[in-house]
This record gives C-alpha cells, structure tokens and sequence, in this order.
C-alpha cells in the first residue's frame, strides 16, 4: 500500500475547507469567487503561516486601493478611453511598489486590483471576501499540515 502523502492530505483539507467556504459565502454575503482568488493568492506566495498571511494579504488589500483608483480617477478625470491610462499609470505604480518588502508579492497586488473590477468596485464586500479568502488558504495549508504530521509522517 502506497504512503499517504502530505499533497495527499492538502488535497483532502482543502475540498473540505473549500466546500465549507462555497456553501457559507453566499449567505454571510461575500463573494466567494473573491475568496477563492484570496486562497489562491496564499498558495502563490510562497510562504506560509503567517509569513504567507502577511505577503499574501497586505498586496491584497493594497491592489484593491489601486483598483479603486484607477475607477475614481476615470469617473473625474476620463482621459482617452477612461479606465486605459489610468489602469496604465496605477499599474506602472503597483509593479513599482513591489520593490518594498510588503509589497514584493505583486501578483498579490493584481489580484486585488482585478478583483476590485470584477467586484465593480464594491470593496466593502471585496475586502473581507479577500482576507476570509487569505484565511482560508492559511488554515488548509497548516491544517494539512497538522494531519500529515500527527497521523501519517512515520
């Protein structure tokens, strides 16, 4: 019989954890996609706890501030075709601030940029999908982790 192995048990955790999140997003009313895109970000990071926590979730929140920019902006100030230059502009902006260590995860920041527009710029649902969605990540990630050491790591 093969070892039960630790992507084995991250896979297990995660279904379960993610089913729970599908079913209970839309009910708290979050958006569960915008969850799923906060988990994702966790996972990209390449840290984990609350290493991965901070670097995944404060670019996060960050690019959701520059989405929110680049639609302010193009509702007073609408150059050529509006969102255009401004999204040019603010994303010079977000791959720039990446050289900073709270920032060094700009894929993080896009995702919270994206995010912002898919959510039409409702970041007072988007921000606490983001983060639940960060949480999320964090807790399949150490959960598994807890399986695989206690139960199968011999």
């Amino acid at each position: 019989m093969k070892k039960i192995t630790y992507l084995l048990c991250l896979s297990v955790v995660t279904a379960a954890l993610c089913g729970v999140w599908s079913a209970l997003s839309a009910p708290m009313n979050l958006l569960g996609w915008a969850g799923f895109a906060g988990c994702t970000s966790y996972f990209a990071c390449g840290e984990s706890g609350v290493a991965g926590i901070k670097k995944s979730m404060i670019p996060n929140i960050v690019g959701v501030l520059c989405g929110m920019m680049v639609i302010g902006l193009s509702s007073m100030i609408p150059l050529f075709d509006k969102m255009g230059i401004w999204s040019a502009i603010i994303t010079f902006l977000m791959c720039m601030l990446s050289k900073y260590k709270w920032f060094s995860f700009c894929p993080g920041t896009f995702v919270g940029c994206f995010t912002t527009f898919a959510a039409q710029g409702n970041y007072k649902v988007l921000i606490p999908s983001l983060v639940l969605g960060v949480l999320l990540g964090a807790a399949c990630d150490c959960s598994a982790k807890v399986l695989y050491q206690k139960y199968f790591n011999s």
